[in-house]
């Protein structure tokens, strides 16, 4: 490649210095703690990284990317089903909103939920309309809207009689909904809250956000029978991401679900990250089946990687006030063209049901391989289908930038997430996760060896620590 050196292992020192520039320039979203490295290429789960600072700084190793792209890159980098569809759709799409119908949008929203569609049982269109948006984020904040709207009688300009005491939305502890204004309220962390406005205020419209531990049937159970009529709408990730990739108990969903519909409370499930990674499509499902939702969001690898994407799909009798919800990129041709062609691909490959026993394989080995042999750096190990996480022990949570910058060494790219907080299933505390979720394309191979690259950092952290 012309960005290296002659001898096919380094960088030319003027693209090192670009790299460099650019690096500067870019916000540091990080306190200043962002990795020193670079990508220069990619292709499936492999990206060649180069460090930008020390004395191997400029040298290009591969590294298995076991993070997904935060979960987003569900078909690894440079699929040839993803860069055809680009291909086709910018060269006959063309950029219709959302005031016009489009037959790329058309043929997408028909085949997931159509009379025969994909997704027909779970989401039939005779009950659903769809909206897309530009992130998760995006998708939350059209979701939150939907539950204040539907308390909002837009010709009186007032609560819907009736329901003026419906003003509390609940939320759970550890959750992740999204950076922007209105989703920012819905998280229990105070470093995320403080010092910003959101929903949340007195009067008449005012909100409030409500928090439970995720997980706890009994805490449930309680809240619904002394707060129930005073809800307006729950919203749970039915597996949780930040929290450090919380699996709930069986039952815990289904039973919240039932709460909902019992005290007529609008349920929203954010699936931005869990969609296509759990072993099906929806996360929000137990061995009865499907658990009915108000409200669902999906995002991440719904641009199967390629693009920032969202779908909100929403009871039909929920809708926001004319024009409220316009959008310049509701599900534009070119992106209805690659989701289109990415779930396509999925079910005839089969990669979403894989990821099920695929899952529980590597969770397994992880458990014997590096949970197991280094009980003082990690205490327990859990997920569902591709979406796993390695919890941390006291002891080794605050070495964790440096277990980091071991396992890129070993040629393993993870993510970190913060913990659950306050407490969650039972616990007071979590510690920090290692999130383990990589692309469906993952061969089982390739999931063996990222498993050994944990075990060589983590033996090297250990050594360095004794």
């Amino acid at each position: 490649m012309d960005f290296l050196q002659a001898d096919g292992k380094s960088l030319k020192p003027e693209v090192l210095e670009v790299l460099r520039a650019g690096r500067a320039v870019h916000m540091d979203h990080y306190d200043g703690h962002r990795l020193p490295y670079a990508c220069v290429e990619a292709q499936g789960v492999v990206q060649k990284m180069v460090p930008l600072e020390g004395e191997s700084a400029g040298r290009v190793h591969e590294v298995i990317d076991a993070s997904g792209g935060y979960a987003s890159a569900c078909l690894g980098a440079g699929h040839p089903v993803v860069l055809q569809a680009l291909k086709q759709s910018v060269e006959r799409a063309g950029y219709v909103t959302d005031e016009l119908g489009s037959l790329e949008r058309s043929l997408l929203l028909t085949e997931l939920f159509g009379a025969d569609g994909l997704w027909a049982d779970r989401f039939p269109a005779s009950d659903y309309h769809v909206s897309g948006r530009n992130s998760g984020s995006e998708g939350l904040e059209m979701a939150l809207r939907l539950v204040l709207e539907s308390g909002f009688d837009r010709r009186r300009l007032a609560p819907v009689a009736g329901r003026e005491q419906r003003r509390t939305v609940l939320a759970f502890e550890g959750a992740w909904h999204g950076w922007t204004g209105g989703v920012v309220s819905l998280l229990n962390r105070r470093h995320y809250r403080v010092g910003l406005p959101d929903y949340t205020q007195e009067g008449t419209f005012g909100l409030k956000v409500a928090f439970l531990p995720f997980g706890e049937l009994e805490a449930l159970e309680r809240f619904f029978a002394e707060n129930g009529r005073q809800l307006a709408g729950v919203v749970v990730e039915p597996i949780q991401g930040d929290a450090g990739i919380i699996v709930p108990p069986r039952g815990y969903l289904r039973r919240l679900a039932a709460l909902c519909r019992e005290y007529e409370v609008l349920l929203v499930a954010d699936e931005v990250l869990t969609f296509a990674k759990s072993g099906s499509f929806f996360a929000m499902k137990d061995e009865q089946g499907p658990i009915a939702t108000d409200v669902t969001v999906i995002g991440k690898s719904l641009g199967m990687g390629a693009l920032s994407t969202s779908m909100v799909i929403a009871r039909r009798q929920l809708s926001i006030r004319s024009s409220g919800a316009v959008s310049t990129s509701d599900l534009r041709p070119l992106t209805s063209g690659v989701i289109r062609a990415g779930i396509r691909h999925m079910v005839s490959e089969r990669l979403v049901e894989r990821a099920g026993p695929a899952g529980e394989e590597l969770r397994a080995r992880l458990q014997r391989d590096v949970v197991a042999s280094f009980p003082s750096l990690f205490q327990e190990v859990r997920g569902q289908g591709f979406m796993n996480g390695i919890e941390l022990t006291e002891k080794s949570a605050p070495q964790l930038s440096n277990l980091r910058s071991l396992l890129l060494e070993e040629g393993l790219f993870v993510e970190f997430m913060a913990g659950a907080g306050r407490r969650s299933r039972g616990l007071r505390y979590s510690y920090p996760a290692m999130r383990i979720a990589p692309p469906l394309v993952t061969s089982d191979q390739q999931l063996q060896e990222l498993v050994a690259r944990i075990r060589r950092a983590a033996s090297r952290l250990e050594a360095a620590a004794s």
